[in-house]
């Protein structure tokens, strides 16, 4: 079927980027294949990840579905655009039907994108991958793609203001060579793996970053380990209990 929805919302964000003056460095679009499926499994700092991690594709001609939280789908301006782009719906209460979906997907050859870490890292480090990733292409008979995002965070992340206008904020995408599990390899050894690997793309897109922080008020971004003032991993874990607990009391 002809794809009159994806192209447009492309066109449309790039023309928006180029408004905003980002600048980008993207590196490893070659390790994405041509045809068949792919899983593209990234960090995840910001909320317009899947917007960049997608544009690592188009190089090669490609579109990525993402596995995307189930009320993102349910708001009247999202929805449409997310289900006409063939995204996939994740209701975290019925996984399973969003892993199948995603299988039928990767069986028929499409790239499908996802962030095992399930939700923002609010330290800006990464934090502990679901071992779903690594099941969902061994099931489809697929390769991992890992990629890792940098500099996003500073447009639009979780507990600070949006940053939308014209920033020119430098944006920076590392995409690996393709894994695949290991004769006998457990879906946690090869999460495992997997994680490390995307650590290391990220700590070579953090070197390689030109952006530096305006004044003492602009470290937010930057982890504690690279002199930032993000919360620790470990203060970090704590606001996401919080947050469970908070939408929790809420239902």
């Amino acid at each position: 079927m002809a794809e009159l929805v994806y192209p447009p919302v492309i066109g449309a964000a790039r023309a928006m980027f180029r408004v905003q003056g980002l600048r980008f460095d993207i590196r490893g679009t070659e390790n994405v294949p041509r045809k068949g499926g792919a899983l593209l499994v990234s960090n995840h700092i910001g909320y317009l990840d899947f917007v960049f991690a997608g544009l690592t594709a188009l190089p090669n001609k490609r579109l990525v579905r993402f596995m995307a939280k189930e009320s993102v789908f349910r708001h009247k301006v999202s929805g449409p655009l997310m289900r006409a782009m063939k995204h996939i719906p994740v209701d975290r209460s019925e996984g399973m039907h969003a892993y199948a979906h995603a299988l039928d997907a990767l069986r028929a050859g499409e790239i499908i994108g996802v962030f095992p870490e399930a939700t923002i890292s609010q330290s800006f480090t990464l934090k502990s991958f679901k071992s779903g990733a690594a099941r969902l292409a061994e099931e489809a008979g697929v390769p991992l793609l890992p990629m890792a995002l940098w500099g996003t965070q500073r447009l639009w992340t979780k507990g600070h203001p949006r940053h939308l206008g014209r920033n020119k904020f430098p944006i920076s995408m590392r995409v690996g060579e393709p894994m695949r599990a290991n004769e006998g390899e457990k879906p946690g050894a090869l999460t495992r793996r997997l994680r490390m690997r995307v650590q290391e793309l990220l700590e070579d897109a953090q070197r390689a970053y030109p952006g530096k922080p305006s004044g003492p008020d602009d470290r937010w971004w930057l982890p504690s380990h690279l002199g930032g003032t993000a919360p620790t991993p470990e203060e970090a874990a704590e606001l996401d209990r919080a947050d469970r607990d908070e939408r929790a009391a809420k239902r």
